[in-house]
């Protein structure tokens, strides 16, 4: 959990990200960047309950500890210049890498990439939406499936200088239904490995411990029931999901 002078010490904004949907600020606690979005400053939804965003933040963060995989950077709820909200670290990721891309369909790698799906840029050229194939974003995506992310874009992946991922923008996460939206369709159907089923495991355990606990506080018993259905499903699969539903199986946009 963080420290106390991350939760009490003055939350001072510099700038705003002007890009998001939602209100979100960049500020400094001390010498600490931090990214702020207050609840005040969230955009009604017609299927997640107003409000509610920055709850799921802090629940996506909580259940990425679960995991063990340190995808969703320190995040936590305190008051700021515009009332209660999320807070998380800044994340510096390095410019020269590219997790997710796209591409033009005649120049796909040939190794190392996963193939997600193909369409036409606004010039009428044939792209092709690809993804490192990486243990870390592997994880990245049994996280997903767990949480039910509805929002996973391109740019919501931050590479960083050491080859670690992070996952970022978590506030469309446990809803009741399948929502599940992601760039990161590469591993469709191939079996998971003895630790992406132990890290899903180890977050069953904890909905019966300490995280049940805690998320009972952030989302709703519904929420966290369907959160433990997920977790029994995916693990008695054993293989990654296959979209389902009417609903697109990808963000967008999508990046």
């Amino acid at each position: 959990m963080p420290t106390p002078d991350l939760v009490t010490a003055e939350l001072t904004l510099t700038g705003r990200i002007t890009t998001a949907s939602n209100a979100t600020f960049l500020g400094r606690i001390g010498d600490v960047v931090v990214v702020y979005k207050p609840i005040a400053g969230e955009t009604p939804l017609w299927d997640f309950p107003h409000g509610t965003l920055a709850h799921r933040e802090v629940a996506a963060y909580l259940v990425s500890q679960v995991f063990g995989w340190d995808i969703v950077p320190h995040t936590w709820l305190r008051d700021g210049p515009m009332g209660k909200g999320m807070v998380q670290l800044w994340q510096e990721q390095d410019p020269a890498q590219i997790a997710v891309n796209l591409v033009a369909t005649d120049h796909v790698p040939k190794t190392g990439w996963k193939h997600v799906l193909e369409g036409q840029d606004e010039n009428g050229r044939m792209v092709t939406l690809v993804h490192e194939d990486s243990p870390a974003l592997r994880r990245m995506a049994v996280f997903d499936a767990v949480v039910n992310n509805a929002d996973r874009k391109g740019d919501h992946i931050l590479a960083m200088t050491d080859g670690h991922r992070h996952g970022v923008d978590h506030g469309l996460t446990f809803h009741r239904g399948h929502k599940l939206r992601t760039v990161l369709w590469g591993w469709l159907g191939d079996p998971l490995t003895p630790e992406e089923r132990d890290g899903i495991d180890r977050v069953s355990k904890g909905l019966h411990g300490e995280l049940g606990r805690t998320l009972a506080e952030l989302l709703s018993a519904e929420e966290i029931a369907s959160l433990a259905a997920r977790c029994a499903r995916l693990r008695l699969a054993g293989r990654f999901p296959a979209p389902s539903g009417a609903a697109s199986a990808v963000p967008w946009p999508l990046f």
